[in-house]
């Protein structure tokens, strides 16, 4: 169950369609329409069911700069949670693409990290680079689980 470079581009890939599928279901029926293929996403992508995710979003600070749980994730990408009232919905921005460059992996039987930049545009050809770190691990099924998500905006000199 050894994780493979072609296992990494395939989990960036697919975790970028989620990201555009959460855009466009918040486009056609509001957050009732994206709530539900964002749970469906972070469900298929992440490893909350292993334990707690080291999540660090672009946009998070303060208190809530971490997200561990499945609550704190959903509510960063989709919003509308009480508990988290400074999330403005990463993936609810209009996303259409997303492309990844990368700087390095690392690979250690079922586990494989990768670092480097993911590009997103948006649906008016606004682009977005950031800084991103992803860890995975095969859970027992052989599915790649993100257990680690760092992100960060390019520092600004």
């Amino acid at each position: 169950m050894s994780i493979t470079e072609q296992d990494l581009a395939q989990a960036r890939q697919a975790w970028g369609e989620g990201l555009i599928a959460i855009s466009k279901a918040y486009e056609e029926g509001g957050i009732e329409a994206a709530r539900p293929v964002a749970e469906a996403v972070l469900d298929g992508a992440y490893g909350y069911d292993l334990g707690p995710v080291l999540f660090k979003p672009t946009l998070a600070s303060g208190d809530q700069t971490f997200r561990p749980t499945r609550q704190g994730a959903l509510s960063y990408f989709v919003a509308h949670d009480d508990e988290y009232a400074l999330d403005g919905g990463f993936a609810l921005k209009g996303w259409r693409e997303m492309d990844s460059v990368t700087s390095a992996s690392f690979i250690e039987g079922d586990v494989g990290m990768w670092m480097g930049w993911v590009i997103l545009t948006d649906k008016d050809g606004g682009v977005t680079k950031v800084d991103k770190t992803f860890g995975y691990k095969k859970d027992a099924d052989g599915v790649m689980r993100i257990v680690l998500h760092h992100s960060s905006l390019p520092h600004q000199p």
